[in-house]
Parts: structure tokens; C-alpha cells; sequence
């Protein structure tokens, strides 16, 4: 029988990658999102949809989909067509290091987005795939692991190609209103309150963000919402407590958007796998 329920895995000690797979996503449905992490995935079987920011695309068996942090995504089924992927979450911290690395950039020790949100290269795709059975093996030492995570990420930069200028022209007020926003997120927040802070009337202020962000303020609150409760998760909060120091009414709540957003319910999120 097909497993349609998404398998989490993580390694304490290697803090700055968690990854996920599902073997028949037809049922999965994200809402737009974003991560604070860098994600790379590969179709493991079958064809969906790929939203990432303006591009709307679809993505086959043997594609590499690229999604940089904070940019707005999601992957939905096509009909009842099954398909199925393995996804990795990657500090961009520790991303930047490897970039700086392996392109001898001094310029800025921040990461730098990939240019690239889809690949077809068949190496990047099966190192992916490679990559992803040394973590889940149950034979796999730590160094081996850790080496192998290296070697790949090291070469994304040379495959990828890294994007040379922001996408979109940088505003400053909106800049203003989404850091305080993020700041803010487990708080109740008026409207009012982000247009005292960005200088912005309500009516630019919610236009332009959007366009910015790919979604509205509020939307963009709730998705810093859950994005604090998976770090409190990971922690290993339970999960009433990661509801209530969200910023959410109560667990339920809580549950639904994650759910919503993540395709993936806490409970699945808190119990993850692990070959050690």
C-alpha cells in the first residue's frame, strides 16, 4: 500500500538540514508559503504544480525544483494523478558558508539566492536522491553524512548559478513593515500599527505588499506564525505550548493552518525519523 503520509527526518547533530518525502501526494494541498530555510526538492514519481513567486510552472519526474527563503511557493496535485518527491530544509547560514567557499566571493558572507527555481540537470537530480538514502540509512555513519551533505551543497553554486541582483526594487517602508511584522508575529497587530511603522497609507501598504511578498499582511503574519511554531516544534515543544507561543487562539487553530500551509500536521512535523 502507498504511504500518503509525508515522513519527516532530522539529526540533532546536524542541526542545519531536515528533509521530507512523500510517496503519493495527490492528496497533499499547500496554500502559498514560505520557509525561512533554502529548499531543494526532486519528483520522485509523477507530475504537479509549482507556484514560486510570478512563475507558474510544472514540474515531472526528474525535476529539481529550487525555492530560496522567504520566497512564496507551494506544490499541488494535478487531478488524482499521483506524484511524489523527497525535499530538503537548509540553513541558509550555513548554505552562505559553502557559497563563500566555493566561489571565492568576499563581497558578503550573507547567502545569496539561486537564479535557477527548476533544473533538469540528471547529476543534480540523482545526488539529490543519493544524498537523501546516506541521511535515512540505517548504515550510514555521521561522518559519512556528513560529508556527503558537503559535497553536494558544495556544488549548487556551480550548477545553479546565483541570482546577480534582487528580483524585485528593494522599498524601504515595506522593508520596515514586514521586519515588523516578523517581529512582532505572536502578537495581535492592527493595521494601523504597520502603517505607523512603515510610513505607508493602508491602501499602498496592502497593494504593495502583496506584489512584494506574494501575499497580504495578514497572510504573511500567519505564515510567521507557523513559521515560529516549527522552530518551537523542532525544539521539542509540545504542541499546545507551540500553539499558544505562536500567537494562536488555541491548538486547534494552530493545527488546521499549520496543516494548511505545511501539508503535514504537527504531530507528523514532531516525530520524525532518524537512522541513528
Amino acid at each position: 500500500m502507498v504511504n500518503d503520509a509525508p515522513q519527516f527526518w532530522r539529526d540533532e547533530r546536524l542541526p542545519f538540514v531536515e528533509t521530507r518525502a512523500i510517496e503519493d501526494g495527490r492528496k497533499l494541498c499547500y496554500s502559498l508559503h514560505s520557509h525561512e530555510f533554502f529548499s531543494i526538492g526532486a519528483i520522485t514519481a509523477g507530475t504537479s504544480t509549482y507556484i514560486n513567486g510570478d512563475q507558474h510552472l510544472q514540474v515531472n519526474t526528474g525535476d529539481v525544483v529550487i525555492i530560496n527563503p522567504q520566497q512564496v511557493h507551494g506544490c499541488n496535485p494535478i487531478g488524482d494523478q499521483r506524484w511524489a518527491y523527497i525535499m530538503f530544509y537548509i540553513d541558509p547560514n550555513w548554505l552562505a558558508m559553502l557559497q563563500q567557499e566555493n566561489t571565492g566571493s568576499k563581497k558578503t558572507s550573507a547567502f545569496i539566492p539561486f537564479a535557477q527555481v527548476i533544473s533538469q540537470d540528471t547529476e543534480l537530480f540523482s545526488g539529490l536522491n543519493q544524498l537523501y538514502q546516506v541521511l535515512t540509512s540505517s548504515v550510514c555513519c555521521h561522518l559519512e553524512e556528513q560529508i556527503a551533505l558537503v559535497d553536494y551543497f558544495s556544488n549548487l553554486p556551480l550548477r545553479l548559478g546565483m541570482a546577480s541582483a534582487p528580483p524585485l526594487e528593494i522599498n524601504p517602508k515595506l522593508e520596515r513593515a514586514a521586519a515588523f511584522i516578523s517581529a512582532h508575529c505572536t502578537e495581535s497587530l492592527t493595521l494601523e500599527a504597520i502603517c505607523q511603522v512603515s510610513a505607508l497609507s493602508p491602501s499602498y501598504l496592502i497593494r504593495s505588499f502583496k506584489k512584494r511578498y506574494g501575499m497580504t499582511p495578514h497572510a504573511y503574519l500567519v505564515n510567521q506564525r507557523i513559521q515560529y511554531g516549527h522552530r518551537l516544534l523542532r525544539r521539542g515543544f509540545p504542541i499546545a505550548a507551540a500553539a499558544n507561543e505562536s500567537g494562536f487562539a488555541d491548538q486547534a487553530h494552530f493545527q488546521r493552518t499549520f496543516k494548511h500551509l505545511l501539508a503535514a500536521t504537527p504531530g507528523q512535523y514532531q516525530t520524525p525519523s532518524s537512522n541513528k
